[in-house]
């Protein structure tokens, strides 16, 4: 058994939660943040079986897309006073980064 922590962007999360339904994966979701970005992020936890994990892979990989946005950056200046005159930047946001850990036992009270 494994347990599958994926880390979405939130405008992912909820197709990716409804494909989730409908393949009958049970997974626990919890709002995140980034910290790059400091954009909003869904972590789902999800227990499967060996043989699932491909599969929901696969899935999370289908419906976590990459995109570009255009951002303002934001610094300080030397005299603390906060600068709002620099250009936007484009980054990539999207995607997912997916952890897969061994679990040793699984229990369901």
């Amino acid at each position: 058994m494994k347990l599958i922590v994926a880390i979405v962007h939130d405008e992912d999360s909820y197709e990716l939660g409804q494909v989730f339904g409908e393949k009958k994966i049970s997974a626990t979701r919890l709002k995140s943040t980034g910290s790059f970005l400091r954009s909003g992020n869904t972590t789902f936890l999800i227990g499967a079986e060996d043989d699932r994990v491909n599969d929901i892979l696969a899935i999370i990989e289908e419906h976590g897309q990459h995109r570009s946005e255009l951002i303002a950056p934001t610094s300080y200046t030397e005299g603390g006073i906060f600068n709002n005159f620099a250009p936007p930047v484009e980054v990539a946001i999207g995607g997912a980064t997916v952890f897969v850990l061994p679990i040793e036992s699984f229990f369901k009270f």
